[in-house]
């Protein structure tokens, strides 16, 4: 994708779907390329939904024992109530400073994840066998799984919307500044997820929450202050994933509607987005199964195989070569990606559907 953004000279792809037009032609290109990316974006911004209300629901439980308990609707609700106001700063250069903070925020709740799984140790009571009640269970467990991993290495969606705020010249591409924030940022994640992942299940074994967060309860001062970290990063993700949404909703209105441009189209619009996440959220808050079905029916698409498609239609390699051969190795890989985590996910929703009490 970073390769991708300047391929023809003189001219930028900033978005998605311009590179997928300039791949499969102008109406096939949107078609197949659009209602993806929203489907990304959207689940996405859902998943933060849930994500920002349990962990301000347990930042509440933790710090205030002897209050009232409320329902995960209301802090969903609690939640989303600044992004009606983030949401109007106009473009990804408006929120460059939401954006740093919650990089920050990542990395630091990461650090207090892993190191108070390492504090609390572990103990003979902790198991580690599989969690599983029958063979299909596990099997359909595994498939939520791996569209849960999907959805953690997948920040593809919006690589060419971020390189455009870049500035470019032939002497010096936006690429190489894009390429060096690319390794790093995966380099710190890889070490925050790692860290977490192991440590974590050597302190919970099998009996760890989705939300590791949500496991750990000493000490209670930094359990606290990690999760209020986590709203702090989320805002700021939640962000990030809908100004696509925005732009294109906006296009859409203005050009295909003709709607007037405007302050009272940004707010209406931008506002029932919001509303619409929320609401939804409410609805499906069930963390680990969104982010394994969104992994696999939206994510394995636009991030492991239709950019290595897009690479094979502009770049044409030589059959049977190396680049020829990768590109067809993720592309089979994400396909069968993309089926087994969104039955796993889908049916791990359905499950704990059954037993859920909604709007509580």
């Amino acid at each position: 994708m970073v390769e991708m953004h300047e391929m023809v000279p003189g001219k930028r792809f900033d978005r998605y779907h311009e590179l997928g037009q300039h791949a499969f032609g102008e109406k096939l290109g949107l078609w197949i390329v659009v209602p993806q990316q929203l489907m990304v974006e959207v689940g996405v911004d859902i998943v933060y939904m849930v994500t920002g209300g349990k962990s301000l629901k347990q930042f509440h439980d933790l710090v205030c024992h002897d209050c009232k308990s409320f329902g995960l609707s209301v802090w969903i609700i609690v939640f989303a109530a600044p992004h009606f106001i983030l949401s109007q700063l106009p473009n990804f250069n408006a929120i460059a400073g939401v954006s740093l903070a919650a990089a920050i925020m990542s990395l630091s709740y990461s650090t207090i994840a892993w190191g108070a799984s390492l504090h609390k140790g572990t103990s003979d009571l902790v198991s580690y066998d599989y969690n599983f009640s029958t063979t299909a269970n596990g099997v359909f467990q595994v498939f939520n799984a791996l569209g849960t991993v999907a959805f953690a290495y997948a920040g593809h969606n919006v690589v060419l919307e971020i390189q455009a705020t870049i500035p470019s010249s032939p002497e010096k591409p936006s690429k190489i500044p894009m390429w060096r924030g690319v390794i790093v940022a995966y380099i710190i994640v890889a070490i925050c997820y790692f860290g977490v992942s192991i440590l974590g299940y050597w302190a919970f074994g099998n009996a760890v929450a989705d939300n590791i967060l949500i496991s750990l309860e000493h000490p209670t001062w930094l359990i606290a202050a990690a999760n209020m970290m986590v709203v702090v990063h989320v805002i700021g993700s939640y962000q990030i994933y809908a100004m696509p949404v925005f732009d294109m909703l906006e296009s859409f209105l203005v050009k295909t509607l003709h709607l007037p441009p405007g302050l009272l189209l940004r707010i209406i619009t931008r506002s029932l987005y919001v509303a619409f996440t929320c609401f939804v959220g409410i609805t499906l808050p069930f963390f680990g199964d969104l982010l394994g079905f969104f992994g696999g029916f939206a994510f394995a698409p636009t991030t492991y195989f239709l950019p290595c498609i897009i690479w094979l239609c502009i770049y044409k390699p030589r059959p049977f070569g190396l680049s020829w051969i990768i590109n067809w190795i993720c592309i089979i890989l994400g396909v069968i990606l993309m089926f087994v985590s969104s039955i796993g996910g889908l049916r791990q929703i359905i499950v704990d559907a059954s037993n859920y009490k909604f709007y509580q």
